[in-house]
């Protein structure tokens, strides 16, 4: 029993009738009945989980209606859309002036009266379910029914596709007219069949109007709104063209990196002496370059280094040139024949 504080049109509702609803069938399938496929019982709890819309008419109330809207009626070809596909991928995006005539070869072209039928047709299939709905309030619904449910949701969704695909032409011919330039056409052609569909759920033949007179302005409203949208969006994240995110900085980073591994092989040649440097030489170098003091302190000058080792500033720059010349023979030396790893 459904607690009073719960809506009978709650998540929560919804999702228990279809849990009882399951039960029920996979009870029906163990007494005998035959049991529906998985396929069929996930449809099953989606048709029940919402009350199905229809657009109302006269005609479904009428004795014999059912035979007069399915039996009675003429038929209706149903188009050939193999030629959309092709025809969205030959279109460069953005190009409006290549698009051509949204209609392919296949297309049908109906009357008001044709429309009218294939409408009657599609809403009466909705009708029907919706009043298996309301029988049912909320209780199990046995395997006859549940069968019946899912034949008449496939006739809905076969007349629903078959009046869009007929329209489809109509979703090109909007795009041509609409200067959007800054939406991609791809977008635009997705946002505009989810218009059509739309309509299509939507549209009440009733009213004596044709349905291309309807679904048009949806799907120049639906352009529209992705206009505003990606509007919004853009003035949010705004994404203009930069050329400092064009610019690499791949040379400076080998650059410093090269510089700091030439460093420390440097530092290390001094350190350990290889370039058999000579007592005065090591002094020099060490107080010219900071070798010897922490980098916090700047390296003394050929003055200074003079003062203290009592020479002048001239013998301390001839002394500090052979000093590097030094290190850079045994620099040349290292790389020329660089240590191999010991093997043991």
């Amino acid at each position: 029993m459904i607690s009073p504080l719960i809506s009978h049109d709650s998540p929560l509702d919804r999702l228990r009738r279809r849990q009882r609803a399951i039960v029920a069938h996979r009870a029906a399938g163990r007494s005998g009945a035959a049991s529906l496929t998985e396929s069929d019982e996930s449809l099953l709890r989606e048709i029940l989980a919402e009350p199905m819309d229809y657009m109302d008419s006269p005609e479904f109330r009428k004795p014999g209606a059912e035979r007069a809207i399915y039996e009675k009626a003429p038929a209706i070809e149903r188009p050939d859309v193999s030629w959309y596909r092709p025809l969205l991928d030959s279109l460069v995006p953005g190009d409006r002036s290549r698009q051509r005539s949204g209609r392919g070869p296949g297309s049908v072209l109906l009357t008001g009266a044709q429309e009218r039928v294939l409408f009657l047709q599609y809403n009466y299939a909705r009708f029907r379910i919706a009043q298996i709905q309301d029988r049912l309030e909320g209780t199990l619904p046995d395997m006859a029914t549940a069968r019946e449910i899912l034949r008449w949701y496939r006739v809905a969704k076969r007349y629903r596709e078959q009046i869009a695909e007929t329209n489809l032409a109509l979703v090109l011919a909007m795009a041509k007219r609409t200067r959007m330039s800054e939406v991609d056409f791809a977008d635009l052609i997705s946002e505009g069949n989810m218009a059509l569909l739309r309509s299509v759920d939507k549209f009440d033949c009733g009213r004596g109007f044709k349905f291309s007179t309807y679904a048009c302005r949806a799907i120049i409203k639906a352009f529209s709104r992705q206009g505003m949208k990606l509007s919004k969006y853009r003035q949010r994240f705004p994404s203009e063209f930069d050329p400092q995110f064009e610019k690499s900085n791949h040379l400076e980073t080998v650059r410093a990196t090269d510089e700091k591994d030439s460093a420390a092989e440097v530092r290390h040649v001094v350190m350990s002496n290889t370039c058999e440097l000579t007592e005065i030489e090591r002094t020099v170098i060490f107080h010219r370059f900071g070798l010897d003091h922490d980098a916090s302190r700047p390296a003394l000058t050929l003055d200074q280094v003079g003062q203290m080792i009592g020479v002048t500033k001239e013998r301390v720059r001839q002394i500090q040139n052979k000093a590097l010349e030094k290190i850079r023979a045994a620099l040349d030396e290292l790389r020329a024949d660089p240590p191999r790893p010991s093997q043991n």
